[in-house]
């Protein structure tokens, strides 16, 4: 009996040896409490945008050889860096990976030196689950007109998420693009999984091809962890998050996934689009994880306005993403509600985004309110 005891011992450290030499069990932990505020402690405040070049309708166009638009970038990059921004939010695509692997990374690699040149990192979102359901590479389409994000487009597809088999190709995704800038300082955040299991949006214009909700959100459950799991073992030096977006369930806890989210979250982001008290709310429910805390997506006018909430988020130290930059092709300069019909093309209120595409703000005030915030933290 000891004699086999001592065998089967030898035979799992011979396993566990093989493991470790072949990387898969050298996945790191998830960050303990003082490991992220370490790391808060040596950034920047980290304030900018969600980062779509006005040339670009969806992530797709942003990346493809045929439409990588670096003058768009430089120039874009630099709005940001004269309102005094650190960081900005970009969304990138699994489809991107499965096209051209090695010219993605390149082009991703150039859109980091271009924001670099500004003084500006990035934080990387890896899937999101909003708008249509059915990305297609190639040329995208043409923005609807005056409709709020008429292309943006869903990664991974529902046809893949329905499909297990179909679900290698992420793994080799996510392990490629963590892997290749694990330890890149110019890129300050992983945010794995933008709004995991949110509704298709827009549904209307492809019938058929929402996905139910239960079904959406079962899978995710079982997929996200697998996401954070890969890129852990990627060895990324950099924090994991993604966000929860909805409001908390009646009994006043979180829904399921962002639940699972914030578990597996090295620093905790969500969103809010709330007015200032509905903000702060925001703010305590996340701040009782004790851990460093981004906003990642605010700022829908009316309700969420740069002032006062951006003042709020350097009060209570968070870092912070608005929705939109230079009103472009996605065009969510346009509210949801608006009749496109009746809808002028400059509305005298925009829902999101804060410069025309020659650099002018939407209004002189919120650029003014901004650089009163950033810039003499940047000196």
């Amino acid at each position: 009996m000891g004699l086999e005891t001592t065998l089967a011992q030898t035979l799992m450290l011979r396993i566990l040896l093989l493991l470790l030499f072949t990387g898969i069990v050298q996945a790191r932990e998830r960050w303990a409490a003082e490991q992220a505020w370490a790391w808060h402690k040596t950034q920047p405040w980290l304030v900018g945008a969600n980062f779509m070049p006005s040339s670009a309708i969806n992530q797709l166009e942003m990346f493809q050889a045929d439409t990588f638009d670096e003058a768009t970038l430089d120039r874009e990059f630099g709005y940001a860096e004269e309102l005094g921004f650190t960081s900005m939010r970009v969304f990138l695509h699994d489809l991107l990976w499965v096209q051209d692997s090695k010219g993605f990374l390149k082009r991703l690699d150039r859109t980091l030196q271009i924001a670099a040149k500004h003084r500006i990192g990035l934080m990387l979102v890896l899937f999101d689950s909003c708008w249509h359901p059915l990305p297609k590479l190639g040329p995208q389409p043409a923005p609807a007109p005056r409709v709020h994000n008429s292309g943006w487009v869903q990664s991974p597809s529902v046809e893949v998420l329905r499909d297990p088999s179909a679900h290698p190709h992420l793994e080799a995704y996510v392990r490629g693009v963590v892997s290749r800038f694990k330890d890149d300082r110019r890129v300050q955040v992983w945010d794995l999984w933008n709004e995991p299991a949110n509704r298709d949006g827009q549904q209307h214009r492809r019938p058929g091809t929402e996905m139910d909700p239960r079904e959406k959100e079962r899978v995710i459950m079982a997929l996200l962890p697998q996401v954070f799991l890969w890129a852990r073992e990627s060895n990324a030096a950099q924090p994991l998050t993604s966000a929860p977006w909805r409001e908390p369930m009646p009994d006043g806890s979180l829904h399921p996934v962002e639940k699972l989210q914030v578990e597996l979250s090295d620093v905790v982001s969500f969103h809010s689009y709330h007015k200032p008290a509905g903000f702060l709310k925001c703010v305590e429910r996340f701040r009782a994880f004790h851990r460093p805390m981004l906003c990642t997506e605010y700022m829908a006018r009316p309700n969420s306005t740069f002032d006062p909430i951006l003042g709020l988020m350097k009060q209570e130290g968070l870092g912070g993403y608005c929705w939109g930059f230079v009103a472009g092709k996605i065009q969510t300069q346009f509210s949801l509600r608006w009749d496109p019909a009746t809808t002028p093309d400059d509305p005298p209120l925009w829902l999101n985004d804060l410069l025309h595409p020659d650099g002018t703000p939407h209004r002189q005030a919120e650029a003014d309110y901004i650089r009163s915030l950033t810039l003499p933290r940047r000196k």
